[in-house]
């Protein structure tokens, strides 16, 4: 993690060496000393990490870099601070430039005396370099050794007894099912999960079931690992083989070289019905090199992987027409019983220790690595002192750091913490910030990394879309998992495993990362000396108590769950100048925090969810934000000064109130000029209400996503010929100034070719003409339009649509679904048409929909006629529709309704509620 550290200080150094900033006589010269010795020790940070768990010199040394690094960070930053000051004009603004350049003297030389003792420092470090070299080469050669470690225990997983395991049955059954059934050629059953779901378990057990043995009689089991070598691996391979058949390997296999051992392999498997068991493999790579020494044959063969990476889990599947199985937790109550087997010897757990035991539980989230572990630290405590049990419930991470009976534990959870490359352990240790079962927001999170500068930028990508492919990467590690998405497909919610995040919380420590201060937190515990991120959680006690820290060099500040009115000079007297990330959000605030104001490195301010209703002027000098996070706070009008800020990236101004069928959307009153802005991404809703604004929207190329609101018939055309210039836009939101307001898009002639989706409330005289264009529209909402024509006939083309939600949209009588209409469509949903009495779903249309609701459909007298050819659909809600309607549904009636409603295969919820509000679920 020093890597990380290093790296952030030499792309600072770059602006030092282009003549971007002066410096005194002899600071250039210690700092190109600093540049050249810091790039020596970056070479050898890659070896040190692998070698920072178990040998404490190289830990302590490595600390020592990241404590340099992070100095010279400061003093380069203090030092630009210094030449950034705007003095003002005039007489005042004269003798303020003077009595600064005094000062700034002053703090030069101080900055210049820091580097050269900064230079003192780094010497005696290069010194403990020499010594540790030989350390560094021997761990390139031999690998982690931790992955060793960890090979060592990994086998245990295969001495199991089938009695010591709960919950298999199943998944074995379906994993056996997969490998004896399916085609002739040969196809991959890739398992996939995090470290200690149990993969290796599930496979062997397959492995060893006697239907498998019987069905394949060539068999071969291979442990892969990280650091395995082809060579080995393959003579491994063919040594299980041959004994298959019991004969001898051929003695010219020992001197083979691996394209000479993937020869014979293949020739030895080719007319041969095979299972072989790749277990832990780790990269694309490692597959890639050993799927060509396995033939193709048409003797229905198999190929079982097990992997933590769900992109290679999900590419070896596809290549071979195979199947991929998600290992899940396991469910609570077969938690319990192997929780209770585990602690309890079988036995039952003692009525007083059951509530502090489903707790300690709880945080196993189903992982049955953990169950075990926890269960045996559990097994040793004495059962009458519930205190001991408490203790384990309160401190988890203190447990897992110190108990020699959690150490495997911790190794499998973390050998995919250190096989990240360093960039992308920055960001998972940053997640440490979060409090326990936190849904995490992607681009919140996507933003934050970006401000941190964690990101590093990729020729023909925003930084944004590079820390986008940062986060699927951590979730394709199963390091992180999906906690939520939304119909079109996109994540909008992911978490981390409660034991996962004590072990980043540690290290996150361990490297100054974060320090997070919270509830019942222990007083005596050391605070870092200088806090870069400080992530608060609950209450602001600790951080009053502890006003020794220093904040001079806060990099981040976060507030979670914080009720009381935060008054951040009074919980850092000593300010905090270098701060770059400000989130609050969800506080009490009810006035902009004035000591923001001479934040010249901030990138990042939320104030989301807050009571805040006014913008200061002030707000034009920071000149570094990127993202100004207002969505939910009760802000209306933003000062003109917002426009001085050029690197915004993303503004959201906005709120929502919710009623019946409606969402009413708040924004900020139009700017002029706001063409300016020209970096922003997001901008969230501005009120269309002035020409100018209109105009200069065309001038935002970046934007991709656009809200406007208060939208006027005669302002459409002028807003079409803005949108044709906002090629990059993926999403589109536009609401009228009053529902009877007519929304003209007609004349806009080239959309937006990547737009995804698009939200349009208010009337429609008819369907924009170019919408059957937009091939790439995933999710469209229409609202009020009251369209004369049924505009299914337009929509039911788009190739790509997934979501379809329409509101008040057709005054029609009858809506038909033709055959082959909306082939990818997920998602329906009809609501308030008023006329609405027939609706027809022809055989073959809406192949793929899931959940279909039909609401307040005064009008309508039957069940759609058709709606049971949807074979996918696994909801249907109908509500606030005619109980005459309704009532023929129900099964004591057994009428034509309940008949078609009975017979969609594969529906596993259905709700309705009448015209009387009274909601019944699962009637069918």
């Amino acid at each position: 993690m020093a890597e990380t550290a290093v790296k952030f200080v030499l792309d600072k150094l770059i602006p030092f060496f282009s003549n971007e900033v002066q410096m005194m006589n002899g600071v250039r010269e210690e700092v190109v000393y600093v540049r050249t010795e810091l790039e020596r020790m970056k070479v050898f940070l890659r070896s040190a990490d692998c070698l920072e768990e178990t040998d404490e010199e190289v830990k302590i040394w490595v600390k020592q870099i990241r404590d340099v690094a992070h100095d010279i960070e400061d003093a380069l930053d203090e030092f630009t601070l210094l030449l950034t000051h705007n003095h003002g004009d005039g007489f005042y603004g004269f003798l303020h430039k003077l009595s600064c350049c005094v000062k700034n003297m002053k703090a030069r030389y101080r900055i210049a005396y820091e580097i050269q003792g900064i230079n003192s420092r780094i010497k005696s470090i290069y010194e403990g370099n020499l010594r540790l070299r030989k350390k560094f080469r021997a761990a390139e050669q031999a690998g982690s050794s931790l992955a060793n470690s960890w090979n060592d225990r990994h086998g245990d997983a295969l001495l199991l007894d089938e009695t010591d395991l709960v919950g298999i049955d199943g998944p074995k059954e379906k994993v056996a099912e997969l490998l004896v059934g399916g085609g002739l050629g040969r196809q991959v059953v890739s398992l996939a999960g995090m470290g200690g779901m149990g993969k290796t378990t599930l496979a062997k057990q397959v492995y060893d079931d006697r239907q498998v043995k019987k069905h394949f009689n060539i068999r071969a089991w291979i442990t892969v690992s990280r650091s395995f070598k082809m060579e080995e691996l393959l003579k491994d391979m063919l040594k299980q083989l041959f004994q298959a058949i019991r004969k001898s390997v051929p003695k010219a296999v020992e001197t083979m070289s691996s394209d000479g051992l993937k020869k014979i392999m293949k020739d030895f498997l080719q007319e041969r019905r095979y299972l072989i068991v790749l277990d832990d493999v780790w990269h694309i790579n490692d597959w890639d090199a050993v799927k060509y020494a396995l033939p193709t044959n048409n003797c229905g063969s198999r190929v079982m992987l097990t992997t933590r990476k769900v992109d290679l889990a999900f590419t070896s599947r596809l290549e071979s027409e195979g199947w991929l199985y998600n290992l899940q937790p396991l469910p609570p109550e077969e938690s319990w019983i192997l929780f209770c087997t585990k602690t309890f010897h079988g036995k039952a757990c003692p009525p007083h220790l059951e509530g502090i035991c489903r707790c300690i539980l709880k945080k196993c989230e189903g992982l049955p690595l953990a169950i075990v572990a926890i269960g045996g630290v559990l097994a040793a405590k004495d059962r009458q002192r519930i205190d001991e049990w408490e203790i384990v419930h309160r401190s988890l991470g203190a447990e897992i750091e110190g108990n020699d009976k959690l150490q495997n534990l911790k190794k499998v959870l973390s050998l995919s913490l250190n096989d990240l490359p360093c960039h992308l352990k920055a960001c998972f240790l940053y997640l440490s910030i979060f409090p326990g079962n936190h849904l995490i927001e992607p681009m919140r999170l996507v933003r934050l990394w970006t401000a941190e500068g964690f990101v590093e930028a990729k020729e023909g990508k925003t930084v944004e879309e590079v820390a986008q492919e940062y986060l699927s990467e951590l979730l394709n590690r199963s390091l992180m998992e999906v906690a939520g998405a939304t119909s079109d497909g996109r994540v909008n919610a992911c978490r981390i495993h409660d034991f996962l995040r004590e072990i980043i919380k540690t290290k996150s420590r361990e490297h100054n990362i974060s320090a997070i201060a919270k509830e019942h937190m222990n007083q005596n515990a050391l605070w870092p000396d200088k806090v870069r991120r400080l992530s608060v959680h609950n209450t602001l006690q600790n951080v009053q108590q502890n006003r020794f820290v220093n904040a001079s060099q806060l990099r981040s500040l976060f507030m979670f769950g914080i009720d009381e009115m935060p008054r951040l000079h009074l919980l850092f007297p000593s300010g905090f100048k270098l701060l770059g990330v400000l989130d609050m959000r969800g506080t009490p605030v009810t006035k902009f925090p004035i000591e923001v104001m001479n934040l010249y490195y901030l990138k990042y301010m939320s104030l989301r969810d807050t009571k805040l209703k006014t913008i200061p002027r002030y707000i034009g000098k920071l000149q570094n934000l990127e993202t100004l996070d207002l969505k939910h706070a009760y802000v209306t009008e933003l000062p003109s000064e917002i426009l001085n800020l050029k690197k915004l990236r993303h503004l959201m101004v906005y709120r929502y109130e919710y009623e019946t069928f409606a969402t009413f959307k708040y924004g900020f009153k139009s700017l002029e000029k706001i063409g300016v802005l020209q970096s922003l991404q997001k901008l969230s809703f501005i009120e269309a209400n002035h020409v100018g604004t209109l105009q200069d929207l065309g001038k935002l190329t970046q934007l991709k996503r656009l809200g406007i609101i208060k939208l006027r018939k005669q302002d459409g055309k002028i807003l079409c010929s803005s949108i044709e210039h906002l090629t990059n836009l993926r999403a589109l939101s536009i609401t009228s100034t009053e529902e009877s307001e007519i929304i003209d898009l007609q004349h806009l002639h080239h959309p937006p070719q990547l737009l995804q989706r698009i939200y349009l409330t208010g009337r429609l005289e008819s369907l924009p003409h170019w919408l059957t264009y937009v091939h790439s529209l995933v999710k469209l909402k229409l609202r009020w339009s009251r369209l004369k024509e049924d505009p299914l006939v337009f929509l039911q083309d788009l190739p790509n649509l997934v979501h379809l939600e329409l509101v008040q949209v057709y005054d029609g009588d009858m809506l038909c679904f033709m055959a082959g209409g909306f082939k990818k469509l997920k998602l329906l949903g009809l609501y308030k048409f008023e006329g609405l009495r027939f609706v027809e779903i022809q055989k073959g249309a809406m192949s793929c929909i899931e959940k279909l609701r039909i609401l307040g459909c005064k009008s309508l007298q039957k069940v759609p006629v058709g709606i049971e050819h949807l074979s996918q659909l696994k909801m249907l809600g109908l509500f606030d529709l005619p109980h005459k309607l309704l009532k023929t549904i129900r099964r004591d009636e057994g009428g034509e309704d309940y008949w078609r409603v009975a017979h969609i295969p594969k529906v596993n919820s259905t709700y309705w509620r009448d015209g009387d509000g009274k909601l019944m679920e699962d009637f069918i």
